[in-house]
């Protein structure tokens, strides 16, 4: 199934952030925020 997006739409895949810093200390899914970042897959 392909989804088009109609006029001045786009479709975007977000990103996925590390759950996990550098250092190896785990993030909780309470100090994380919603990714600000994606692929666009589509544009109308």
């Amino acid at each position: 199934m392909n989804i088009r997006p109609l006029h001045d739409r786009v479709i975007v895949r977000r990103t996925e952030e590390e759950k996990t810093t550098a250092s190896g200390l785990i993030i909780p899914d309470s100090a994380t925020e919603k990714p600000s970042k994606g692929e666009i897959l589509a544009a109308g």
